[in-house]
Parts: structure tokens; C-alpha cells; sequence
């Protein structure tokens, strides 16, 4: 595996790539990288001829500057799993090469209605930062193919419509969510948990499906929805949002809506842990 640091020597090896009559894939990551990452490099070489990922912690999706301090930086330990998993070439640029001309005066991509709420709404601006470091990043690359895991299932539904409304020819494919053995949704962020809180984490998964459970069994949603909320305290966890929505285009849950997504984000110790569960209802909302 390659690994540049610069846009111009990352646009130097894709366009011989690309010359070679090989398909592109590409697998933005922030490092920190465990098999969930991993799971999306394996669907990359499965799918294109020439993996490209990125490792870059972006700034601009940070509201919280001690969150971003914080996160941890591997590049050694990722270059090591990415090339074990046959990734071609990494991008690890630094935050001048991203944004040469300061962030202050950064052009932002902002994609509306999908971004609003969930996440949206606990982390203001987070949004327009992951739209605008993947525009570039996508700008950079100029991939076929693009990677993500539907873990992080908002994410995915702001970059699919972006992706759509600015016409940009990339295929964006979804990857399930990696999970350990007790079912926690694998995350960079499982690493700020003490031993005591990773047996706790569970907790999570388990409420959205029993959310799940007792829609299936005519619950009223808003009933199902508070109850999940007092369980997970009870759990250990100070909820953020547990809320119910259309799978397709993450539009409230209305009555007889069928295919849904349940969505959770709760703080446990000095982690905020997301998690969704997608499901087929029975009987849909009632």
C-alpha cells in the first residue's frame, strides 16, 4: 500500500489507476480504524479494481473542540490494517492541505430536510462538515465507487442525496453495521469506555429492538418511544434521542408506515454511542 499526504500525489496515482482501465473505489475514513472499516475496504475489493482510503479527522464536523482534541490519532496502527486488508492507497492529509485557506473562509456544503434532527440536531453544524470534507474528498478522489457503513445511517442519507442533487456521477454503497458478538455496533468511540460501560453498551441495541418488538405488537409509538427512553436510564445511559422514522428518506414515522428505521444516540460515561436498528413492521405505525 501507498500512502501520500498530498492531493497532488493522490490525483497522480488514481489517474494511472484509472488510465490502467480500473474501476475506483474510495473508503473515507477518520481513522481509528477497527473491522467495521475494515468490513468496507473487504466491499470496496470486492466491488472495484483499485481501493483509495482517506484518514483524516475532520475539524469542521467537530462542535465540541475537546471531542475533537480528543479523538484518538492511529495513522501508524491504521497503515498497517489497511494494508493487511489489500487497501492500493491511503490518503492521510493534514488540515492545511484540506483547507488551505483556513476554515474560516471554507465554502460549505450544506444538504437540507435529511440533516435536520437525529444527530442533526444534537450536533449542530455536523452535518455540513461531513458534506463539505466529502464533497472535497470526492472532488479528490473522483471515485466510481464509494463506500459507507449504515451504522452511521443519517450520515449515509445526507451523502446519498447530496451525491444525487449535485449530479455527481458516484455510486454510493451502504455496508451493515459491524457488530461484536453481544450485538454493540463496532465505533472508534467504544474506546473511551471503561470495562464496566462496555458490558453496559449493549444496552443500546438491546432497547431499539424491543422498541421494535412492541411496535410489531401494536404499541402506540409515542408510548414505545418514552418507555425506550426510561429503560435506557435505567440502563445506564443518559439518552439523547430514541425517535422512529421513514427507512426511505428518514421523513417522520406517520401511521401505516411500514418500512421504518429506529434510532438511537445516548451518552454512556464519556461516550455518545449511535445505533439503528431497520425493520419491516407488521402493522405498520400506529
Amino acid at each position: 500500500m501507498i500512502t501520500v499526504h498530498t492531493v497532488a500525489e493522490l490525483r497522480e496515482h488514481v489517474r494511472t489507476a484509472r488510465q490502467a482501465g480500473k474501476r475506483i473505489g474510495f473508503v473515507p475514513t477518520m481513522g481509528n480504524l477497527h473491522a467495521g472499516h475494515i468490513s468496507l475496504i473487504d466491499s470496496a475489493n470486492s466491488e472495484t479494481d483499485y481501493v483509495v482510503s482517506s484518514v483524516f479527522v475532520n475539524p469542521l464536523q467537530f462542535n465540541d473542540q475537546s471531542d475533537l482534541q480528543r479523538y484518538p490519532r492511529t495513522l501508524p496502527q491504521d497503515q498497517e490494517k489497511l494494508s493487511a486488508a489489500d487497501c492500493d492507497l491511503l490518503f492521510a492529509p493534514d488540515v492545511d492541505e484540506m483547507y488551505p485557506n483556513g476554515q474560516a473562509e471554507q465554502s460549505i456544503v450544506h444538504v437540507p430536510v435529511v440533516s435536520k434532527g437525529l444527530c442533526g440536531g444534537s450536533r449542530p453544524g455536523h452535518f455540513d462538515g461531513v458534506s463539505t470534507v466529502v464533497t472535497k474528498l470526492f472532488n479528490q478522489v473522483l471515485p466510481d465507487a464509494a463506500f459507507f457503513g449504515e451504522k452511521d445511517f443519517q450520515q449515509v442519507a445526507v451523502i446519498k442525496k447530496m451525491v444525487n442533487d449535485l449530479c455527481m456521477p458516484i455510486e454510493v454503497v451502504t455496508v451493515p453495521t459491524a457488530r461484536a458478538e453481544d450485538g454493540l455496533a463496532l465505533s472508534s468511540r467504544n474506546g473511551y469506555l471503561s470495562d464496566e460501560e462496555r458490558q453496559l453498551a449493549t444496552g443500546l441495541y438491546k432497547t431499539l429492538n424491543e422498541i421494535a418488538e412492541a411496535l410489531n405488537h401494536g404499541e402506540q409509538l409515542d408510548k414505545t418511544l418514552a418507555q425506550a427512553s426510561l429503560r435506557l436510564e435505567e440502563r445506564g445511559f443518559r439518552p439523547d434521542y430514541v425517535e422512529v422514522r421513514a427507512a426511505a428518506d428518514l421523513s417522520p414515522a406517520a401511521p401505516g408506515v411500514s418500512e421504518v428505521v429506529i434510532l438511537g444516540a445516548a451518552f454512556l460515561g464519556n461516550a455518545r454511542l449511535i445505533d439503528n436498528l431497520v425493520v419491516t413492521l407488521n402493522r405498520g405505525i400506529v
